[in-house]
Formats: structure tokens, sequence, C-alpha cells
């Protein structure tokens, strides 16, 4: 009774902080968070986690809105016509950096939208059907150049990280591996692989752990620079010999261009300590996704390069549109 009394007090004095930093003006209103894709999706794990918290510290309610369409460009297009006030806000994910680089579309997420903070990243793991005769990426190498036709590469759509990565990781192995896009996502990829019709994929790390746990898939490599929590003795592309490629998701809060710095650091701050609560870790972690916190500086650095990276591969790959 005394802890929760004590964490009480602490929530108090953090949103009469937040309130009087802003002149005791924000929010006005109830706050929105625009996910770009459908409930129990990763994006939309980390926006009700963190709109809970963010609830608890401005002393409004927060609203998560699904609007999943066109690699969630249409949730940002809506959030970038969106008033400035702080009151309606973006998660972010990769798919609105890799989206524009490979269209005409013009979007650029840097110059749409104002950066809050990182918030997770949720990390691909390369994984294939047991019954395929390699435990390394070496020897998946080996296979794929003796026997070209042995091997396919489930993506969840075209476009998404897990079809860039089977494209990067082609390029970088010097394979031809068959790339067969799945439309229906992450459920539709498992119920094929789990049945042999496709062999090897990479995919979110929390789909795919059970299946990396009982032996069913047998997990070769990690596609980001460290290793994930939910797998931590599966290696990183890096340690199993083939550097270079970092294609996992990352998900990020952000408002509309023109919200006010004091909003924004007001925002940043409670999305800091939100991400600090043991709880709101532990959540994340059993999704298989890696709780992440930044500076709004920081996290603008990082979309800007995450931009750059994503269009330098699409011209490597003679992949634009």
């Amino acid at each position: 009774m005394k802890n929760a009394l004590r964490i009480g007090l602490v929530l108090c004095a953090i949103g009469s902080f937040i309130s009087a930093a802003l002149g005791g003006s924000y929010p006005s209103a109830p706050v929105r968070i625009v996910v770009g894709f459908g409930p129990a999706s990763a994006a939309d794990t980390v926006a009700r986690l963190v709109a809970k918290q963010l609830e608890d510290r401005l002393g409004k309610p927060v609203i998560v809105e699904n609007r999943p369409g066109n690699s969630s460009m249409i949730a940002a297009e809506l959030v970038a016509r969106a008033p400035n006030d702080g009151l309606t806000l973006f998660m972010a994910t990769v798919a609105n950096t890799l989206y524009p680089a490979h269209t005409k579309d013009g979007f650029d997420l840097s110059q749409k939208l104002q950066p809050i903070a990182l918030l997770g990243a949720v990390p691909n793991v390369l994984v294939v059907d047991a019954s395929v005769p390699v435990r390394s990426v070496s020897e998946l190498i080996a296979l794929a150049k003796k026997d070209p036709s042995a091997l396919t590469f489930a993506t969840s759509g075209q476009w998404t990280a897990s079809f860039m990565a089977a494209e990067l990781f082609n390029m970088k192995a010097g394979t031809k591996i068959v790339s067969v896009p799945y439309q229906g996502g992450s459920n539709q990829v498992l119920t094929d692989l789990l049945t042999g019709r496709i062999k090897l994929t990479f995919n979110v790390a929390g789909t795919l752990a059970p299946y990396v746990s009982s032996g069913k898939l047998i997990a070769l490599a990690v596609g980001q620079p460290k290793r994930t929590a939910i797998m931590p003795d599966v290696p990183t592309m890096d340690e199993a010999g083939l550097p270079g490629i970092d294609v996992g998701t990352w998900i990020g809060l952000m408002a509309p261009r023109g919200t006010s710095q004091e909003i924004i650091d007001a925002l940043a701050r409670a999305s800091s300590e939100a991400m600090q609560q043991q709880s709101v870790k532990d959540a994340l972690k059993a999704q298989g996704i890696d709780p992440l916190s930044s500076t709004p500086k920081e996290f603008a650095e990082f979309i800007q390069k995450d931009i750059q990276k994503w269009q330098a591969l699409v011209e490597s790959l003679g992949l634009k549109e």
C-alpha cells in the first residue's frame, strides 16, 4: 500500500511539473496516438503501453487509434496534416522511411513530422525450417550456391523490412535465393514455413521465438547490430560472418511539424520515463521488442540516417520504382 501511494505521489508530481512547464495549458484535451498498423502489431503494442504511461503523466486520456494502410503512410499523412497542438501524435516505424525510398511518393518523414522519442526496436531474425541441413549462415550460403532451387525466402510482403533483408542478404552473400512475398504478413509466412513449403525467412523475433525454442525452426542470426533480449544466444549477422545487414524494425513517437519545443520536450521526458518503467520493459521484451529511449535530437539524427540507408540500398539493388 505504501509503495502504491509513493508511486501515485511521484506520478502526480511529474504531471504537475509538466503542466507547470507548459503554463498549465497542455494538454487541453485528450491526446490520440495514430498507429499505421492494426491491433496487436508491434507498433500498436508499444503505442498502448506508452499511452497508459503518458496518460498518468499528462493527466488527460491518451487514446490509440489504428489507421492501417499503404505501409503506414495513410496514418503518417493524416498526422502530418493535423494541428500542431500536441493532441495528435504518430507512432512511426521503419515503414515510413522505407516506403518513400522506393517510390515517387515524396513523403519525407524528417520534414513532415517532428521527432519526440525513439521507443523500441523489433529485430528481424533469420530462421530456417528444421529440415534444412544448415546450422549457420555460412552453411546456408554454401547450400544456396550449390543448389539455388533448394531454398525459398518468405517475406511479409514486397517492400517490407523482411523483403529488403532478403534482397540485401542475396547481394551480400552472392546468392540468388528466390523471394516469395506474403501479403498476409507473419502469420501466413509461419504457416508455410512450419509445413516446409517455404524454407527460410527474416521475420520478427517475438513471432519466431516459440518455434525456435521448440526446435521447429533454427535461428541463424539477428538482422541488427546487437543481439536481442528474447534470443540472447543467437548471433548478429556481423558475428555470423555476413556484416552490413541491419534490417530490424524501429518504433518511435512523432508530432506534426511546427509543434512547440515545449510540448515536444514534455512528451519526450514523459516517454523516456515511461520506457524506464520495469513493467513496460518486461511487457515489451515478452513481445520480442527491445525497449529504447532517445532525445528528440537523437531521434531526428536516427531518422535521417535511416532515410539515407534505405535510399542507398534501393539504388544499389536497382529497385527504385
